[in-house]
């Protein structure tokens, strides 16, 4: 198991997340997306497995400012999410191919 945690340090959820796998005594990597980010071949591969609009949080301050919804394209959206990281829908855990996003124990439990 490869596991990565693309998140936030403030955020309740990735913190969770770190605890869940913690726990279970399963190494993690985590990346905070506020000092990282995500690669674009991370974000594709992430996309392929969970689905574009399961990305962006909608609830964010930043996808309001931004006029997020008023976009058509997704490839202007995968650009404003590259160089918007507070816009992603927090933690997102991968495990290869294998992606989730927000709090999924049930899901990550089928990957141990």
């Amino acid at each position: 198991m490869n596991i990565q945690i693309f998140g936030a340090k403030k955020c309740f959820d990735t913190k969770k997340a770190e605890r869940y796998f913690k726990e279970r005594k399963i190494k993690y990597q985590l990346i905070d997306l506020n000092e990282k980010g995500i690669s674009k071949g991370e974000l594709q591969s992430v996309k392929g497995a969970v689905g574009f609009a399961k990305l962006i949080n909608t609830d964010s301050k930043e996808y309001k400012n931004l006029n997020v919804d008023k976009i058509r394209t997704d490839s202007i959206k995968e650009e404003l999410l590259l160089n918007n990281p507070k816009l992603f829908k927090t933690p997102i855990v991968r495990n290869g191919k294998e992606a989730t996003v927000g709090y999924e124990p049930e899901i990550w439990s089928r990957w141990e």
